[in-house]
């Protein structure tokens, strides 16, 4: 192996690492805005608890069940209130994201994924980008929905 290739095991552990504490992260503040928005709004949700983490991994539904939880939480806690842009540009980079990288990363062996940071580095580039985008647009979601739900309640 180069440098290069140790590198890219060493980053690509790191954020694996990362994304774990994130995600662990995230799926407990949206279990909290969805009990938040039970109790302010006194109605119960379109989508079961355990939805909040089967609906990131059963395939079809992970394409909207996460977002259309959040987005009733933020419903029921402002009622008749638009929802957040950052909300629909969240899910879209996200699924962006998901369908670039999905197709550039688990479809190859490692070794042609390194391989192809020195050939076409653009496709890995850009499935990055749409998920950074996604992160940025998250945390900014996070704070609408969070901000609302405190002038709630």
């Amino acid at each position: 192996m180069n440098s290069l290739e140790d590198s890219y095991h060493l980053v690509s552990t790191g954020a694996g690492l990362a994304a774990m504490v994130c995600v662990f992260a995230f799926l407990g503040w949206v279990w909290r805005i969805r009990d938040n928005g039970i109790a302010l709004s006194g109605t119960r949700p379109r989508y079961a608890g355990i939805w909040v983490y089967l609906g990131w991994i059963v395939p079809v539904v992970n394409l909207w069940f996460p977002r259309g939880i959040i987005a009733d939480a933020y419903r029921a806690s402002a009622p008749g209130a638009r929802l957040p842009w950052s909300l629909n540009v969240w899910w879209g980079l996200w699924l962006v994201g998901l369908a670039s990288g999905v197709g550039l990363v688990y479809s190859d062996s490692t070794d042609k994924v390194i391989a192809r940071a020195y050939d076409d580095v653009w496709q890995l580039l850009a499935a990055d980008a749409a998920l950074i985008g996604a992160a940025v647009a998250g945390i900014l979601m996070v704070r609408a929905v969070t901000a609302v739900q405190r002038q709630a309640g």
